[in-house]
């Protein structure tokens, strides 16, 4: 932890996290005083000195000393000493607002202290950079956000050019306005025990004073970089409370207070994963001031980046004070999305199923065709088994006839009953997400560009990269639809001629759909660490496996009431997992589909 004057500056791996409850700096005179640059200065210099960079030694000036042309430098900058970073420091103050003397300019090189200049205004936006505003409540966001952040970006920016355009004497011709402050601000307010939800008195000291994120700002397209792309095994089900003597200094750590569904979720994450946390805004919806104001406690709670933890990623179930907890520990080899996301949506389940809702890992679209009935279709399917993939094709493919398509469920719901007289209910989808944290490697290109502006983007150069972006409102997610349709994503099946195996395949009774449902087989697409063809019960290892009787009890009800209601139920073969058809696998899928809706609409017309 670095002091920045009443600043705090800290580094954790790529990221650059700033707190402070006033603006990071007045002007250019405080910016390069600041700790803060000169300890970006230095880390920069290290890494020139690491890699032996030419730069430090042609930095200084060069003259004909003699009369054969041998050329001696006479710079006094030694940039391997720190004496010589001091000096660099002040070459460097002195040009963001003049231009050097003459007797300056001829003792260096311009043009590599320009480079470097430019050097390490890209080192610093190599980083995460991210400010957390401590603000009493009630203070405009938009006011914050503008005095501190967009200033800070302002100064930061015309300082680097200042700065070039002084040593060089040039004016550039091209003007780049990149993001050269921070990529993330956000504003916090203290715990309030009289403002927030109460807390569980069991839960109290642990997570004391954290303080909870009330505004983001974002400045999109964000990329980040964390260290693992990929989940490694399950998620354990503990028979202790992870959190029992436990107690989180809260100058490290920060609550997203999350609306997971209709659940309220209080997300607690170190802030070393503070670019993961902060990904949270595009995926889902942060509660409401008058959520956090009517003293109901949270459904859910979840700790991520706990240190000397030995429970490994695993949650509990506290029937006592009628909560689900959660817990991931630190370290590089769970900083991927997928811990966090799949955490609290393993939460979601557990809560969801004590209450009797069937819970489903899929995607719950409502779409609207021209000229037919709105229907309300839900796949089914593991992580990889063509759901994204067959409802980007089917946008391509209905283009020109498609009303609209509204996405319910992104990746994790629940299904409620709406009577309990066995000849009357209908299915009723909710979803849980506002966003979607989809796979660009088969994400169609169209889609993906045309949602840039608004995405976060990780591991762009791997395998698995992936990209959250908002996909629809919460008023969508928590309404609730009447569910028309019910598909089971198979991935690993080809489609036969003799149509053995159809693209789309109708069950005709409860006991067939729930045989294939709930063997929930899958062909491995490289998301997690599995490989080839895997088996999870009701392709939902998030929390049925471990309440398997009681999922199953709840299937079976479900599945029963759909088949009495004339709801479609079948298998949807998509082939992602079969090489050469990871496109057209889904856009055969999608047509099929597709004419289902149109052929099941004429027939009800």
């Amino acid at each position: 932890m670095e002091l920045m004057k009443n600043i705090i500056f800290n580094r954790h791996g790529n990221q650059i996290i700033i707190h402070t409850d006033r603006p990071v700096c007045n002007d250019k005179w405080e910016l390069l005083q600041s700790r803060g640059f000169k300890k970006i200065l230095s880390l920069y210099l290290e890494n020139l000195r690491a890699s032996d960079s030419p730069l430090l030694e042609e930095i200084n000036a060069e003259i004909d000393t003699t009369s054969n042309n041998t050329t001696v430098s006479i710079g006094p900058i030694d940039l391997r000493t720190k004496e010589g970073e001091t000096e660099l420091h002040q070459l460097l103050t002195t040009s963001a607002y003049e231009r050097p003397s003459e007797s300056t300019l001829a003792k260096i090189n311009p043009a590599i202290v320009d480079q470097l200049i430019n050097g390490l205004y890209d080192y610093w936006r190599s980083f995460d950079r991210f400010v957390v505003l401590h603000l009493p409540s009630g203070q405009r966001p938009y006011r914050a956000f503008n005095e501190i952040i967009e200033s800070f970006t302002h100064i930061v920016r015309s300082t680097y050019r200042d700065m070039s355009e002084n040593i060089t004497g040039k004016r550039p011709r091209i003007y780049r306005q990149v993001a050269a402050g921070v990529n993330v601000g956000l504003i916090t307010v203290p715990y309030n025990s009289n403002a927030t939800p109460s807390l569980p008195t069991d839960y109290r000291e642990t997570f004391a004073d954290i303080p909870f994120i009330r505004q983001i700002w974002i400045d999109p397209p964000m990329i980040i970089d964390p260290p693992t792309n990929k989940r490694s095994g399950g998620f354990k089900k503990l028979n202790y409370n992870p959190f029992a003597n436990k107690k989180f200094p809260s100058s490290e750590w920060i609550c997203y207070p999350a609306q997971v569904g209709s659940l309220l979720v209080f997300i607690y994450f170190h802030e070393q994963f503070l670019s993961l946390g902060s990904a949270l805004a595009n995926l889902f919806e942060l509660a409401t001031d008058e959520q956090l104001s009517s003293g109901t406690a949270p459904d859910a709670i979840l700790a991520y980046g706990v240190e000397d933890s030995n429970d490994g990623v695993a949650f509990y179930d506290d029937e006592k004070n009628f909560i689900a907890v959660g817990t991931v520990p630190a370290g590089n080899e769970f900083s991927y999305f997928g811990y966090l996301k799949k955490m609290v949506l393993t939460l979601h389940n557990v809560v969801m199923m004590k209450r009797g809702r069937l819970p489903f890992h899929g995607a719950l679209l409502h779409i609207h065709m021209k000229n037919y009935t709105p229907k309300n279709v839900l796949i089914i399917g593991d992580t990889g088994a063509g759901k994204s993939e067959s409802i980007e094709a089917l946008r391509s493919l209905g283009h020109g006839n498609i009303r609209q398509i509204k996405i319910i469920a992104d990746d994790m719901g629940s299904i409620t009953l709406t009577s309990s007289d066995s000849s009357k209910e209908q299915l009723i989808g909710h979803g849980t997400e506002i966003g979607a944290f989809i796979r660009l490697d088969d994400l169609d290109q169209g889609h993906a560009f045309g949602q840039i502006d608004r995405s976060i983007i990780m591991n762009p150069q791997k395998s698995n990269s992936r990209i959250v972006i908002p996909v629809t409102p919460i008023e969508d997610v928590i309404k609730g639809y009447a569910i028309d349709i019910i598909l089971y994503a198979n991935n690993y099946e080809s489609v036969d001629d003799d149509s053995k195996h159809p693209i789309l395949e109708r069950f005709t009774s409860p006991e067939s759909a729930l045989a294939v449902f709930s063997e929930g087989v899958s062909m491995s697409k490289g998301t997690t660490t599995a490989t080839g063809l895997t088996k999870t019960y009701f392709a939902n290892t998030f929390g049925p496996p471990e309440y398997q009787d009681l999922h199953q009890h709840l299937a079976h009800k479900f599945f029963t009431a759909a088949h009495k209601a004339g709801i479609v139920i079948g298998q949807l073969r998509t082939q992602l997992g079969i090489p050469g058809f990871e496109r057209k696998g889904p856009i055969a899928a999608a047509k099929a589909l597709l004419d289902l809706i149109c052929n099941k609409n004429n027939d009800n017309n």
